[in-house]
């Protein structure tokens, strides 16, 4: 059980940044063996508030008590040997090293007589760490052929070599697979019960309900309020979050779908998908649903092009077409949003310009060559048109917060007129108000007749947002449902035990 004592107290924290301030009175503390979440939409402080408890930032105001005694913590370093570590979520690692180079970056654990490093002893220490957490793993091996939760394990395992007891863990996450998050609870479980404080930074707010004893919710650098997890809800904490009540924020379907745009039938991709057939409706959200590696992807991405369809047909306008790439999707006006928008969809290096109009750039063509100002006016009215919120055309990506990103990558696609979208989790990595508008941007094209196809682990995003669901199964469609008969328990059975509903459904129409 946690200590009902605080080990850390963070007491009215204040800073000012240039024209901003980023907290204002922010009071906030833990106890030894216990998950403390932090929440907040991007720019609430969270961010600021970690870094001040890391000694990155100094406070203008308001004090730190350390066991009860007051401290000022002078840097990152001072904070290490005060017990105090932080996992980013861009983990801090070499690539190129080995796990234990990593794990012992300029502080090898002990040397040869005349002062020479001992290597063995740095690989024994490693495998003793790693063996704490389950991860059997060569220290020798380079950091690079590790999974991103494994990398993350070893992140924690050089906290608790500096003999941690906060570990601040920032959006630890954001991309990991579903057995990755799972493995991830499981250390977290280990850590609490060595007595180690945690601080749990997420916009997955189902996570918090998993896995914190306590939540902290901050808004635009204030402290909105605070208490146990098994005392609050998740509607409760989305309100404190938004500062508005959020009875609907999936919004309402727009009415009757119209004609059918898609059709695929039978439609394969061998060792990927097998036998897969649906329609898709102008102005409907088709949701479809099912466990991580069912093939749910691997079907937005075979619509779009992207991955090789071994059989079957696809159908648009009722006339068979064949996709053999993303050029031949979109000529046919089929927009396909990537569940790594980071990865696969944004130049990071480039501003938002540029990225918004690069898939179109005919438009902006004078005489043949591009105008610049012509492409400036394009980007600056989607910039409009979706808020998205950026200081001009020419800021960098990478300096934009998820949403924005997403935004912008949504932009994109607009700017082609698709008559189809196949939305593949278009919410992951952004808060909580930035998933707001995400869902009145789709609810707005459904209205518009686009046909959305939305691909989502979320369950409540797709029981609110889908008129009708699919749900995948190991490769094969499992089975639809409609938007009123769908439940969470409904769509967990047929992603993992089909034949069980279906058995249920047979015996209820024989009774009928």
């Amino acid at each position: 059980m946690p200590e009902e004592k605080p080990f850390v107290e963070m007491r009215n924290i204040s800073k000012l940044f240039p024209g901003v301030r980023a907290l204002n009175r922010v009071s906030f503390d833990m106890r030894l063996g216990e998950v403390h979440a932090l929440v907040g939409e991007n720019g609430a402080g969270k961010s600021t508030l970690v870094k001040i408890l890391s000694g990155v930032y100094q406070p203008d105001e308001g004090e730190i008590l350390l066991n009860g005694a007051p401290v000022q913590i002078k840097g990152p370093r001072h904070a290490q040997s005060l017990g105090i570590a932080i996992v980013y979520q861009e983990l801090n690692l070499f690539q190129n090293l080995t796990v234990a180079e990593n794990l012992f970056a300029g502080k090898m654990p002990c040397h040869r007589p005349l002062g020479f490093e001992d290597r063995q002893c740095a690989y024994d220490t490693t495998i003793e760490y790693l063996q704490k957490f389950d991860l059997p793993i060569d220290p020798r091996t380079p950091l690079r052929e590790l999974s991103l939760a494994q990398q993350q394990i070893v992140e924690i395992s050089k906290a608790l070599l500096q003999k941690a007891r906060v570990l601040i863990l920032d959006e630890p996450t954001s991309s990991l697979a579903e057995h990755e998050t799972t493995l991830l609870f499981k250390i977290i479980e280990q850590l609490k019960a060595d007595n180690l404080s945690i601080v749990y930074i997420s916009h997955r707010l189902e996570e918090i309900f998993q896995i914190a004893e306590r939540v902290t919710v901050l808004r635009d650098g204030e402290w909105v309020g605070a208490g146990p997890i098994a005392e609050t809800n998740m509607e409760s904490v989305i309100s404190m979050m938004v500062g508005r009540e959020l009875k609907d924020l999936y919004g309402q379907p727009s009415g009757s779908p119209r004609e059918t745009v898609l059709s695929v039938e039978g439609l394969t991709s061998a060792g990927r998908f097998d036998n897969v057939s649906f329609e898709l409706r102008a102005g409907e959200i088709l949701g479809m649903a099912g466990m991580v590696g069912a093939g749910r992807t691997d079907v937005g991405l075979a619509l779009f092009g992207a991955v090789p369809v071994s059989s079957g047909t696809i159908r648009v306008d009722g006339k068979p077409v064949k996709i053999h790439s993303p050029y031949d999707a979109m000529h046919l006006g089929i927009a396909y949003l990537s569940e790594d928008r980071r990865k696969d969809s944004l130049f990071l290096g480039m501003g938002v310009r540029p990225n918004i109009t690069v898939s179109h750039l005919k438009r902006f063509a004078r005489f043949g060559f591009l105008s610049q100002g012509a492409e400036m006016a394009g980007a600056q009215e989607y910039i409009s048109a979706l808020d998205i919120q950026t200081p001009s055309t020419e800021q960098l990506v990478m300096n934009l917060s998820g949403g924005n990103q997403q935004k912008v990558v949504l932009a994109r696609w607009l700017a082609i007129q698709p008559r189809i979208l196949i939305a593949d989790e278009p919410t992951r990595g952004i808060d909580v108000g930035a998933k707001g508008e995400i869902y009145a941007l789709l609810r707005r094209l459904a209205e518009q007749g686009v046909a959305v196809i939305l691909i989502s682990s979320e369950m409540p995003e797709v029981l609110g947002m889908s008129d009708r669901i699919l749900i995948m199964q190991e490769g094969r469609l499992a089975g639809e449902l409609s938007s009123s008969e769908a439940t969470e328990e409904k769509i967990v059975t047929l992603a993992t035990h089909p034949a069980v509903l279906g058995a249920e459904r047979e015996v209820q129409e024989h009774v009928g």
